[in-house]
C-alpha cells in the first residue's frame, strides 16, 4: 500500500457534521507516567491510541510495570512511588516523542542503574540539554551526545538536592520533567517558569500531590514537595484542542460550511488558536463547558467566515499555540492584507523546523511569505487558487506537517502529492478515517 496521500480535488462545503477527535496526546502520557507510580490499579478511558502514547506504555513496562491494553480502556498497575525495577542495560524508545524523552528523565532521576534513552531520527536532533540542565542539579547523572542530543544516558541517585530553576523557554516538558524530579526530592524545589501548557500541574493538585503553583502576570511561581503517595485514578481522557484545530481549519477554509467537535480540552494554555482565529474572523463557540478534574472541557462549534482578515499576532499567544501554527499560516494565506507572527524560533525545535517548513508551503502554493530564524510575514491573497502540482516530502515525518498539508490541499485546490502518511500514527492514527468521513457526509 502507498505511504503517499494524493488529493486531487478540493473538498466540498459541510454543514451540520459533528466530530469526535482523539484523547488529549498531553494528558495521555502524563496519565501513564503518574498511572505507573500510583498505588494499585489505575484506568484510563479513550486514551489516545498513538505511537507517542505506546511509547509511553512500552517505557513502563520496561520499568517493570503491568499494563493491560483493552479495546475501550487501558489499565496500569502502578508500584507505587519506588515501584520502579531497574535492571542493567535498559534501554527506552522515546520513538517521536518529545514529551515522552523529557518527562520521564524527571521520573528517573533516582534510578539505580544507568538507563539509555533513544528516539527516531527527528526526536535525536532535538535539544535535550535544556532539560538536562537542571536534573543535573538535582544530583543525576546526564550523558548526552554531542552535550544536546540523544542518545542519552541517565544515572540517578538516592542523594537528591531540591533546586531552584528559571524556565525561560515556554517549555512544559522540562517544567513537567522538573516537577516530576521535585516529587521525588527531600525539601523545596522552587520553578520560576515563563507562561506554559499547565497540564502537570492541574492532574497533581487533582491528585493531591505537593505542587503549589502561583500565577503571577508573565511567569508562575511552582513549589514542589516530596511527595509520599499516589492514589490510583481513573481518567477519561477529554478530546485533543491540537487534533480539534486542523478541523477547525479545514472548516473556516472551507466555503459555505459548518462543524461540531465535542468533548474537547479547552485549557486556557491550549487556546491561543482559538483567540488567533476570531481575530482573523472566524466564527467559534464553545457550547457545553463543564470542568473535568481541573481540565475545562467543551464542544467546539465552528463556522467558516465569509472573509477573513490579517493579524499582527500578539507574542503572548505564542506558547499558548505552538503547535497551530502551520495551521494559523494556512488561514493567513487566504487573509485579506498582511499578517505578521514574530518570536517564533521555538517552532524550529519541534520535530522538524517547522517555521522553515511553514515558509516553504506557502511558497509552494504561491504565497508570498519573508521568514527570519524567528518570524514570518504573509502576504495573504483572498482569491488564491492553486491548479499545479504540490509534493511535500523529506521533512522527517512530522505529522503536523503531514496534516496541515493534507488541509492546504483539500481547501485551496490543485494536485498534492504528501508523502509518508503514516507520520500521523505518532499523535493521531484516525486522522485520515475523519476526513474521509466529513467527505461523506457521515
Amino acid at each position: 500500500m502507498s505511504n503517499i496521500f494524493v488529493i486531487k480535488k478540493k473538498i466540498r462545503s459541510f454543514k451540520n457534521r459533528v466530530i469526535n477527535v482523539s484523547g488529549d496526546k498531553s494528558l495521555s502520557i502524563r496519565w501513564v507516567l503518574l498511572a505507573s507510580l500510583a498505588d494499585g490499579k489505575s484506568k484510563a478511558f479513550n486514551l489516545l491510541n498513538s505511537d507517542d502514547v505506546k511509547a509511553t506504555i512500552n517505557a513502563i513496562k520496561r520499568l517493570g510495570i503491568k499494563v493491560k491494553l483493552k479495546k475501550n480502556f487501558c489499565e496500569i498497575y502502578g508500584k507505587g512511588l519506588d515501584g520502579y525495577e531497574y535492571k542493567k542495560n535498559i534501554i527506552i524508545d522515546a520513538k517521536n516523542s518529545g514529551t515522552l524523552g523529557r518527562l520521564i528523565l524527571g521520573l528517573l532521576v533516582n534510578s539505580e542503574e544507568k538507563i539509555k534513552i533513544i528516539g527516531d531520527k527527528s526526536l535525536s536532533k532535538r535539544d535535550f540539554k535544556r532539560v538536562a540542565d537542571p536534573l543535573k542539579k538535582f544530583g543525576a547523572k546526564l550523558e548526552l551526545r554531542n552535550n544536546n542530543n540523544l542518545p542519552l544516558s541517565i544515572l540517578g541517585t538516592k542523594n537528591l538536592k531540591p533546586i531552584e530553576y528559571f524556565e525561560n523557554k515556554g517549555s512544559a516538558q522540562c517544567k513537567s520533567s522538573v516537577i516530576f524530579a521535585g516529587l521525588r526530592t527531600k525539601g523545596l524545589t522552587i520553578i520560576k517558569a515563563k507562561k506554559s501548557r499547565d497540564h502537570t500541574e492541574l492532574l497533581c493538585k487533582h491528585l493531591k500531590l505537593p505542587v503549589y503553583l502561583s500565577r503571577k502576570k508573565n511567569y508562575d511561581i511552582i513549589r514542589i514537595k516530596k511527595a509520599e503517595k499516589i492514589n490510583s485514578f481513573n481518567y477519561h481522557i477529554p478530546s485533543d484542542m491540537s487534533s480539534a484545530a486542523f478541523f477547525i481549519v479545514l472548516t473556516c477554509l472551507t466555503e459555505d460550511s459548518a462543524l461540531t467537535i465535542k468533548n474537547v480540552n479547552i485549557n486556557f494554555s491550549r487556546i491561543g488558536v482559538i483567540t488567533i482565529l476570531k481575530r482573523m474572523g472566524v466564527k467559534i463557540i464553545f457550547k457545553n463547558k463543564r470542568r473535568y478534574k481541573g481540565e475545562l472541557i467543551s464542544d467546539i462549534f465552528v463556522k467558516s467566515p465569509k472573509n477573513l482578515i490579517s493579524i499582527n499576532c500578539p507574542v503572548k499567544l505564542n506558547s499558548r499555540s505552538i503547535d497551530e501554527f502551520l495551521l494559523i499560516f494556512l488561514v493567513a494565506a487566504k487573509a485579506k492584507g498582511v499578517s505578521f507572527f514574530k518570536n517564533l524560533s521555538e517552532l524550529n525545535q519541534k520535530e522538524s523546523p517547522r517555521l522553515k517548513w511553514g515558509s516553504k508551503i506557502l511558497s509552494l502554493m504561491g504565497i508570498k511569505n519573508v521568514t527570519t530564524n524567528s518570524s514570518i510575514k504573509i502576504f495573504g491573497n483572498p482569491n488564491i487558487k492553486i491548479k499545479k502540482k504540490i509534493v511535500i516530502k523529506d521533512y522527517l515525518k512530522d505529522h503536523r506537517i503531514f496534516m496541515s498539508s493534507a488541509v492546504a490541499g483539500l481547501t485551496f485546490g490543485g494536485e498534492w502529492q504528501i508523502h509518508d502518511k503514516d507520520s500521523v500514527n505518532s499523535s493521531f492514527p484516525n486522522f485520515l478515517k475523519i476526513l474521509k468521513d466529513i467527505e461523506n457526509g457521515q
